[in-house]
């Protein structure tokens, strides 16, 4: 599918409490580069005062006003999977969807979110060790976090949820894809971040409406990596205290960006600038 400039291209974002979402600035900035007529609406649930499980009359609203696609974010990434016609691979394996595309009358769910985290990683902290890592929640992202760090080859990963069965659940759906990674349920995080070497935070922690740590400050230490989700604000509380301790960090704007450039393309049928999507990104946080 490929969208000319004469015609208007239209997305949009569906979550909860998204109206600082910086999405829709980095889609319409690259479509105006691109020569694209490009609009892309949020449809807040916390605004709209619905719920989850409206998300069916929110798809059909969307393919009644001709949308190319949405993204989807907290707390919908699974709640949408029953109105989908088609998943693709990853996110069948992850059972998260974060993009969908309208076209010709079906739904196709997308999971650009675990190659967004996947690409910021590689670019950000390139030469770490991967051999233990923890990860802090076991949601929609923490599924494509999780998948992303197995795919860059983290050896054995612990994952931790305030809903224990919910991480025991993604370790049991992720361990057949990687038969040689060792992937757990943790029960004791102190005793996990003592023999890790780095740190993946995938919680909501952090933004703005939910301030704080995600966990005990005494627990990081300086020989972590610690791989942030959360961008608004780029420096959250868990980074600055992780700088504060010595630790290398990666901010949550490269998976923002990333995954970004990944639905743009899913969207228009053009690739994305990556480099002039991240540059925007930037701009756009200080």
């Amino acid at each position: 599918m490929t969208i000319t400039a004469s015609r208007q291209l239209r997305a949009g974002l569906i979550g909860a409490g998204i109206q600082a979402s910086l999405t829709p600035a980095m889609h319409m900035a690259e479509g105006r580069e691109q020569g694209l007529t490009y609009r892309y609406d949020l449809l807040d649930l916390a605004e709209m005062q619905a719920k989850p499980d409206q998300l069916q009359s929110l798809l059909a609203f969307a393919e009644d006003e001709n949308f190319a696609g949405l993204n989807i974010t907290h707390p919908c990434k699974q709640a949408v999977i029953p109105y989908l016609d088609t998943l693709t691979p990853d996110a069948a394996a992850l059972g998260a969807v974060n993009t969908v595309v309208l076209r010709n009358g079906r739904r196709e769910g997308h999971n650009t979110d675990w190659w967004g985290f996947a690409e910021s990683f590689k670019r950000g902290l390139p030469d770490v060790e991967l051999g233990r890592a923890v990860q802090l929640g076991a949601g929609g992202a923490g599924a494509a976090t999780a998948y992303a760090a197995l795919r860059l080859g983290v050896e054995n990963l612990t994952v931790f949820d305030m809903d224990q069965s919910r991480a025991e659940d993604l370790a049991t759906k992720l361990q057949p894809l990687f038969p040689d990674a060792v992937l757990a349920a943790g029960h004791d995080l102190a005793q996990a971040l003592r023999d890790a070497n780095g740190l993946i935070h995938a919680t909501p922690t952090g933004m703005d409406k939910y301030p704080g740590l995600p966990l005990p400050a005494e627990l990081l230490h300086k020989d972590l990596w610690v791989a942030e989700i959360v961008y608004f604000p780029i420096e959250t509380a868990l980074l600055a205290e992780a700088r504060r301790r010595g630790c290398r960090v990666l901010d949550g704007g490269g998976m923002a960006t990333y995954q970004a450039v990944g639905a743009f393309g899913l969207f228009t049928g053009k690739p994305a600038d990556a480099e002039r999507m991240r540059r925007h990104f930037l701009s756009l946080t200080r």
